[in-house]
């Protein structure tokens, strides 16, 4: 599988406890923090869940 590289672009704050947790198994936890992940669809989904707050380079 390909590898993706994800980046808080937005705070958390405001972001409900679900959405926080997201980014915390993410491996996100400061704005511009980048990680490297497998694409599975196991990430793509929880990438989705916080699109708003993150932003993905493939």
């Amino acid at each position: 599988m390909a590898t993706i590289k994800v980046t808080q672009i937005k705070s958390k704050i405001g972001a409900t406890k679900r959405q926080k947790a997201t980014l915390e198994a993410l491996g996100l936890k400061k704005v511009n923090a980048t990680v490297e992940h497998e694409a599975t669809a196991c990430i793509m989904g929880m990438v989705d869940k916080v699109n708003h707050l993150v932003a993905v380079v493939k």
